[in-house]
């Protein structure tokens, strides 16, 4: 029979269950790729698990969101991810070497294999051929403890590319006609699957632009071809002998379908505050500008640098406006710098930065107050700049130059002749900043700072359960509402109890209070609660606070993986409407709740403030288990002895 990509990999990975959508299957995990603001925590959590080596082809630690040491606690951080790393088989990639996305993408990604990563963007390595999926720091620990990964097998998405982009129309462009058409939630429970002649005329980093963004369509993950683009991309980097072709069978069908000419596209930007808020740039032309922001997990590429240095070329940056520059990696760096880009950033008043996610994560860069902002970003969920009531602009490198040249927003077609840019035939790698476990001799004493706690302990689901409702929060609240980073939030990372004082800190600042004055409560939420990044502690903090539940109109995939790991309950209402009823401070009984999960009951009442309202529970038994043994963890512990 004729499989599409997707169904090709994940056969070959599948150790139980079926590709049919909406069943849980559990897949062979062959990479598994951490960062540094979740791995703290899935290092204490494989520590936990107890296996003293990685049991993954490759694992690999980056240290890529927070880089400032304004004190001990992130140069704490790093030195205990590299002793881990050096520990465990890992290899490590020091701070400032790049983003993990697209260092990963360079130096390690390989066509045919799966790949699981503590961060939501792993999705880039779906530009190589790669079925990489986004995941809670747990599941990534998991995975190199060697157990296959469960998740509820997609459908998949098949979009048809054809023509070629127009001048000044690039990759970003494309992603953000998907979120257009399709929204934030358009991806929900899919694999976007891109075929079609119009594939073959983008490269492998503008596949990779394409992937990263798959997540802001709430997408399990995306996935190109491994054809003749990414041979030329691993044959560049000296990797050739990793390529392999992977390509749909003729006459494989998809489950939902859509097609894109690219001919056809023009510049477009999302507005401010979501990635689905996306208009044409010649919609708001002449909005001004006070700051421009290239690269990222997305964008930061040598194609997408040096069609802003060429574009600077003999330009300066607008005196009302700030252009800065953020590689995705120093190997990126590097080639930019040889093909003479650099000279013309500096002399056009651009700033250079270090190689790292940097104001993405809301680690400096931040805008000033009612500041436009356009970044090439994947995310402009609000107050993720670090600046509350921040307006925040994505768009591609093209729209960027343009802006940062004429200070307002302005059609980059504007700027005439395009400066196309083309890939370098070899690359120049530089691999001085990986550290290889082979490199590492003699046994290393894993390093903790004072900051670096032991990971709280959960008790199992009693049988019943009174609840308050602690917080009452709308439609697609994400990760950074629930769990805010930033330098005032992600230096705490690895020590829970700190970091629960700032959950929903930008929705409530009181929510920490209240959690600690009335008990044990539950949240209230709209549609795709929890979109966004893959961090777990929007999970494991509110658990820490005693939020035992989370009932809502839908979840986004990874964050209700993230709530099955640390023991909440994630409802949803059977009825939308009965959303409206609920008020801050209402009291909710969810009676014989354990009895219900273990006869594995899909609908039962709970009663709210006296009122009786149905809630599902869409659960495996595995994840019905997980939640009566109070988490994930507690259920690993129970069956220790399959992991050793």
């Amino acid at each position: 029979m004729s499989q599409n990509i997707t169904q090709k990999i994940l056969s070959q990975h599948l150790v139980s269950g079926k590709l049919i959508p909406g069943e849980e299957i559990a897949i062979k995990v062959d990479h598994v790729l951490l960062q540094d603001a979740t791995g703290t925590i899935a290092m204490l959590e494989f520590e936990a698990i107890g296996v003293k080596k990685i049991r993954t082809e490759l694992a690999v630690q980056y240290v890529d969101h927070n880089l400032l040491q304004t004190d001990f606690k992130n140069a704490d951080d790093h030195a205990f991810l590299q002793t881990c790393a050096a520990n465990f088989g890992i290899v490590f990639s020091r701070p400032g070497n790049g983003i993990c996305h697209q260092v990963h993408f360079e130096n390690f990604g390989v066509p045919g294999k799966t790949m699981l990563g503590a961060d939501s963007h792993t999705t880039t390595a779906g530009g190589l051929g790669m079925i990489a999926i986004g995941a809670g720091g747990l599941d990534a620990a998991l995975a190199m403890a060697g157990q296959p990964f469960h998740l509820i097998c997609p459908k998949v998405f098949g979009v048809k590319l054809t023509g070629r982009l127009p001048d000044w129309v690039s990759a970003k462009d494309v992603i953000l006609e998907m979120l257009r058409r399709h929204s934030v939630k358009g991806g929900l429970g899919k694999v976007i699957e891109y075929y079609g002649p119009g594939v073959e005329t983008l490269s492998a980093t503008d596949r990779a632009t394409i992937c990263n963004m798959g997540a802001e369509l709430g997408a399990t993950t995306s996935i190109f071809p491994s054809d003749k683009r990414v041979k030329a991309f691993l044959g560049a980097q000296g990797r050739g002998k990793n390529f392999q072709e992977i390509v749909a069978d003729k006459g494989c069908s998809y489950d939902d379908h859509d097609e894109i000419d690219l001919t056809k596209l023009v510049p477009l930007i999302a507005c401010p505050t979501s990635p689905d808020n996306v208009v044409p740039v010649a919609e708001i032309e002449g909005t001004p500008v006070h700051q421009v922001i290239i690269g990222s997990s997305v964008n930061s590429s040598f194609r997408d640098l040096m069609v802003v240095c060429e574009a600077m070329k003999g330009r300066k940056v607008h005196p009302n406006t700030v252009l800065y520059i953020n590689p995705g990696s120093r190997q990126v760096l590097e080639n930019v710098t040889a093909a003479g880009g650099t000279t013309n950033l500096i002399q056009s008043g651009a700033s250079i930065y270090q190689s790292g996610c940097l104001g993405c994560i809301g680690i400096g860069q931040a805008p000033g107050t009612g500041q436009n902002s356009l970044r090439t970003f994947p995310r402009n969920f609000p107050g993720r700049s670090g600046t509350k009531d921040d307006r925040i602009y994505l768009c591609s490198p093209e729209t960027g130059a343009a802006a940062a040249i004429f200070g307002v927003v302005t059609d980059p077609r504007k700027l005439k002749k395009y400066p196309r840019v083309k890939d370098p035939k070899r690359y120049t790698v530089n691999r001085n900043g990986i550290i290889f476990p082979q490199d590492v001799k003699g046994p290393v004493a894993i390093v903790r700072g004072p900051n670096i706690k032991p990971f709280p302990t959960f008790g199992p689901l009693p049988e019943s359960l009174t609840l308050k409702v602690h917080l009452k929060a709308g439609d697609n609240i994400s990760t950074d509402a629930i769990m805010p980073a930033g330098n005032r939030v992600l230096p705490f990372r690895s020590n829970i109890e700190a970091m629960s004082q700032f959950v929903f800190d930008p929705v409530d600042p009181e929510f920490p209070k209240r959690c600690k004055q009335f008990g044990p409560g539950c949240i209230i939420g709209g549609e795709n609660y929890g979109q966004g990044s893959s961090r777990e502690h929007a999970a494991i903090a509110p658990r820490y606070l005693g939020i035992c539940a989370k009932i809502v109109k839908s979840f986004a995939r990874i964050h209700k993986a993230n709530l099955f790991n640390f023991g909440i309950l994630p409802l949803t209402f059977r009825n939308p409407a009965d959303y409206d009823t609920v008020a801050l401070g209402d009291m909710i009984e969810l009676r014989d709740i354990r009895g219900r999960l273990l006869r594995g009951e899909k609908e039962f009442p709970i009663v709210i403030a006296g009122r009786e309202v149905i809630v599902r529970l869409d659960a495996t038994d595995r994840e019905r288990e997980e939640l009566v043994n109070g988490g994930l963890l507690n259920t690993i512990r129970d069956h220790h002895a399959t992991l050793q």
